[in-house]
Parts: C-alpha cells; sequence; structure tokens
C-alpha cells in the first residue's frame, strides 16, 4: 500500500495544489517527481509484490503526465538501481561485492547525489513528462 497507494496519493494532492498556482512564463505550475525501482523491470524471485507496486508507479506516470499536463504539471518517474545508502552497507561483503559485479558502467553503485542531479535535471528541462528513467548504469538484476 505504501509504495503504490502512497505515491498515489501524494501525486493526486501535489497535483491539486500544483494545478492552484500561477503558471510560469512557459505556463508550467510545477512537477512531480515519483520514486520506482529498477524492480519494477527487473524483479527478482519473492519480490513479485515489490516489484508490483514499483511497475504500478512506473505505469501510472504516463497517464498522469496526460492528465495533469494539460494544466502545466508535468510527472516523471526514476527508477534508481542500487544505490550506496546505510541499509546497502547492512549487506554481507560477498552480496555488495556481487552487486557491483553486475554493473556494467559505470562499475560501481550510485550514489545519493546522483538521483539528486537527475532530479534537478528533469526539473530544468520542460520537455521531460510522463517518462520513467532508469539510474542504474545499466545493471539488469539476475532472477536471485
Amino acid at each position: 500500500n505504501i509504495n503504490l497507494i502512497g505515491s498515489f496519493n501524494m501525486l493526486r494532492l501535489a497535483a491539486a495544489e500544483m494545478m492552484k498556482l500561477d503558471a510560469l512564463d512557459t505556463d508550467e505550475r510545477g512537477v512531480i517527481i515519483n520514486t520506482s525501482s529498477v524492480a519494477a523491470f527487473d524483479g527478482q524471485i519473492g519480490q513479485a509484490a515489490y516489484s508490483a507496486s514499483k511497475g504500478g508507479i512506473a505505469a501510472m506516470t504516463l497517464p498522469a503526465a496526460r492528465e495533469f499536463g494539460r494544466f502545466g504539471v508535468r510527472v516523471m518517474t526514476i527508477a534508481p538501481g542500487i544505490l550506496l545508502t546505510p541499509m546497502f552497507d547492512t549487506l554481507p561483503d560477498e552480496a555488495r561485492e556481487a552487486l557491483i559485479g553486475i554493473t556494467v558502467f559505470p562499475q560501481r553503485l550510485g550514489h545519493a547525489e546522483e538521483y539528486a542531479k537527475l532530479a534537478l535535471a528533469i526539473v530544468d528541462n520542460p520537455l521531460l513528462n510522463g517518462e520513467t528513467i532508469r539510474l542504474d548504469g545499466a545493471i539488469r538484476m539476475p532472477p536471485r
């Protein structure tokens, strides 16, 4: 419920408030950036519910962009791969090394700052609308 329903509720409530704003010179009133996951596309064994919830976020991006675009509100989604976070640090060394080993380029995991930079680029570019962008260094998760 949190991943999909929570994201949907935040989307609709934020869009409702943005639609009340005065438009910028570009006729834009705001940008909503949701967070999905590469699990939406590469779900692993035992992740069916999680993958479905993250896939739902990706799936609602285009219809929401079409719905709210007429009011000057854009909707985008970022689907991060594995970012270096405190949770990642709790994994055993073998698991961390295996995850780094399946990245393509760069041969490392992502940083929160890279997510933030992408979010800023989305805000800055008015043609980015209705898309889910994978932020994952071309990682494709194996079944296990």
